[in-house]
This record gives C-alpha cells, structure tokens and sequence, in this order.
C-alpha cells in the first residue's frame, strides 16, 4: 500500500486525538491537610524521606534547640516519644520532674539540675559539688561511698535526704561496738568519732592525746595503748608517772630508790625521751651542783644509798682530803673546816686568792711568782698566823737591812715589823 494514500485516511482521527489531548482536564475535588504536630512550622522533609513516611527519620539538619530545648548528654539519644508522648509536640514540658520519677519524695524540690545533669542522671560529680555546699561536705573515703549507705530506702521509697544526722555515730556506731583493739564501748570511748578518725581512712585513728590533759611526748609517743590502759580502760587512767612505772622505782638498784626513800615523782630525774640515764635537778635542793660536782657520781656523796638528809658541807665529804692534806698540814695548823675558804668547786687546789685582800698580797704586787710553797713564808706548820719575811728575802743581811733603814726610827729586824711598816708589800 502507498504510504502517503495511508496517511490521507488516517488524517482525520489524528486531528481527532489532538485536539482531545488539548482540551483541559476536568477539575476534581481537593481534602485540605492537617498537620498531626499541631502548630510546629518546619518541612515535612526534616523528619520523613523519601522512602517512606513511617517511621520518621529525623535529619540533622534538624535543631531542637530552636524549639527552646537543646538536646544535651542522653537527650541526644532518648527516643522522641519519651518525652513526646503525644504528636503534639509543643504539649511537651521542659521541666525534669515531667519525665522523671522524683525518688526523693519532694523533699529537694524539683529543680532536679543541681544534681543531675543530662550526661547521666547518676552524675556523681555533679552530686558531689552539690554537697559540698550542704553541711557535711563530702571528704575522703565518703566521697566513693554509695549514696544509699547514708541515704538509706525509705519503706515508702526513694531515698532519705532530708533531717538526716550529720554525727558519724549515726552510720558507723555497728564499728564503734565492734571495735576491739581497742575496745571502745568497753573503754568508755567518746562518741565522737573525728576525735580519732578520719574520713580518709577509717582504719587507720590517730587520737590526740594531748587533748586529754596528757600529752605524748618522747617513748610514750611508740608506746602501745595497752601498756598504760591496762584491761582496755581509758576513761579516768591516772597520768602519774608512778602509776605506771611503780615496778622500775622498786626495781631501781643504783640507786636503790626504795631503800633511799625516793620522792615517787618520777619526772624530778627522768625524761619521757629516754627512761635511763636520770637527771636529776639538784638546782632543785638547797644544793645546787657547780664546777666539778657536776660530773661526781651520786654515790660519790651519797654514800650507802643515803639521800635524804645528806649533808651540805664540804667537810662531809672532804674530811678525808682535809687530813691528807701537808702542804700546808691543815690538821696540823688547824685551819676551819670551812674548805669553802680556800676551796672552789671548779678547782679542789686553787688558789687561796683571798688571800690578797684578806692578809697580804702574794698573787700580785712585788711578790706575785716569788714563792711556789705556803711553806716559804709560814715556816711553823702549827700556826699560819707566824710568818717569815726575812728568810727568803735580800734582807737576810741584816748589816745590809739595817744600814737600809738607819733613817727609820722605829726600825726592827723583825718580820713583824717588815709587816707593819709595809703591809701591801711595796717600799
């Protein structure tokens, strides 16, 4: 068939299409849409996709914060319908207690982010600042504690938060009639746990003795608590020193305290650093020790053990060194026995420097290193009142003596009257 006879046949059904295809389409009827999340503005496209319109698929171009609640912490991560419990979502409320269960009863309030913050309800360092701004501020081992040891269940639940004791005894009183080493209630310990324990370690107490009245000082510092509290009681243990060192007093040999009657105030002689060696204060008597005393044993004076009523002069003790004595003989010359005289403590054979200002001046002056010897000049052992002047001196010549003095009337070869005319020794 020719093609163009074709198309002539076919022409007018073409035109017929046409103009069918031209012709507008029917109006049809429209339902207006309402949004299921009330008056929330925002493109349908920021929660649902393409592929489907359930289940929504929130797209991060999505700000929550915008809506006035920025999503912080396990926000982020919460599913919608817990807080949004219906598509209404401007009906939701940004308050905590809206969502969470309160487990204190209300007795905190509902201002639930001063403790709580949205990285974690159970945020502890929160919690923690928080209670350090109540009155027991949390130190040590009560930081790591679990809440609930303090803040115990309540029967009709939650957790007790509110007109709770701050005292320690209120949680640890179960340690405290436990405690052995020391026993506590049977020792009649304080209740107030601080005064020995810390919060930093419940097992290790350090008790302030010197708040007791008697302060450790010295070995008493290392002594175990036993040694002084015999029969675990503390309350009312005497601070005499005897009451506790009854056994080393009569134990004490050298010097045997018993027997020489000595004063049971221990800490006259004794010192908490060390018990032995003593020190006794003889500053404290109505001797006091000086020069070489300082270093003489005690036995050196108080012989046999004999303390009370010891005598205090010299001689008591020097009678030996006073007989023995022969440059001069004292015995002999019977010079006092007031050694004190001539005698110091520093130096047993000092010199007599009295003698200078009392008598006649031998360690100074003309005189002073001519003479090595008492006996010299009080050549009669017997009497230290007979002096020579004349045998030791240049005027053992008389004819040189007397032609010296032709001038003097009243001029005797005598030593007596050599004392008389010059009794400071000069010419």
């Amino acid at each position: 068939m020719n093609p163009s006879s074709t198309l002539r046949r076919l022409a007018p059904i073409l035109a017929l299409v046409a103009i069918v295809c031209a012709a507008p389409a029917p109006a049809r009827a429209t339902t207006p849409v309402t949004s299921p999340h009330g008056s929330l503005k925002a493109e349908c496209s920021l929660c649902h996709g393409a592929k489907g319109w359930a289940p929504a698929e929130i797209s991060k171009e999505f700000d929550h914060a915008a809506y006035g609640f920025g999503l912080e912490g396990a926000h982020r991560s919460a599913a919608c319908t817990a807080c949004h419990r219906s598509l209404e979502f401007a009906q939701a409320e940004t308050a905590c207690a809206s969502c969470h269960l309160d487990p204190h009863r209300g007795e905190l309030g509902v201002a639930c982010e001063q403790c709580h913050t949205p990285r974690s309800f159970l945020d502890r360092a929160a919690m923690t600042r928080r209670h350090q701004e109540t009155r027991f501020p949390l130190m040590g081992a009560h930081l790591a504690a679990d809440c609930r040891h303090c803040h115990e269940p309540q029967q009709a639940g939650g957790l007790q938060f509110v007109a709770l004791p701050s005292l320690c005894q209120s949680c640890h009183l179960s340690e405290y009639q436990a405690a052995k080493s020391p026993d506590h209630a049977g020792g009649g310990f304080s209740l107030q746990c601080e005064s020995c324990h810390r919060p930093f370690r419940w097992d290790t107490a350090s008790f302030d003795h010197a708040a007791s009245g008697f302060p450790l000082t010295g070995a008493h510092r290392t002594t175990a608590c036993t040694s002084c509290h015999v029969g675990g009681v503390y309350a009312g243990t005497s601070t005499d020193c005897f009451s506790c060192h009854q056994d080393a007093y009569a134990a004490a040999a050298n010097p045997n305290h018993a027997l020489a009657g000595y004063s049971t105030l221990c800490e006259q002689c004794h010192q908490t650093s060390a018990w032995t060696p003593a020190a006794f204060n003889h500053n404290t008597t109505n001797f006091p020790l000086t020069g070489a005393h300082l270093g003489a044993a005690c036995v050196s004076c108080h012989v046999g053990d004999v303390y009370a009523g010891t005598g205090t002069a010299c001689v008591s003790c020097h009678q030996s060194d006073y007989d023995a004595t022969t440059s001069p003989i004292h015995s002999a010359a019977a010079f006092p026995v007031t050694c004190a005289s001539c005698h110091t403590t520093s130096n047993w054979n000092s010199n007599f420097l009295e003698h200078d200002s009392l008598y006649f001046p031998i360690y100074s002056g003309a005189h002073r290193g001519r003479w090595s010897d008492c006996a010299e000049c009080h050549t009669q052992p017997s009497s230290f009142a007979s002096f020579s002047c004349i045998g030791c001196h240049p005027h053992s010549d008389q004819q040189n003596t007397d032609g010296h003095h032709a001038s003097v009337s009243s001029y005797q070869y005598l030593s007596a009257a050599c004392y008389a005319c010059h009794p400071q020794g000069r010419t």
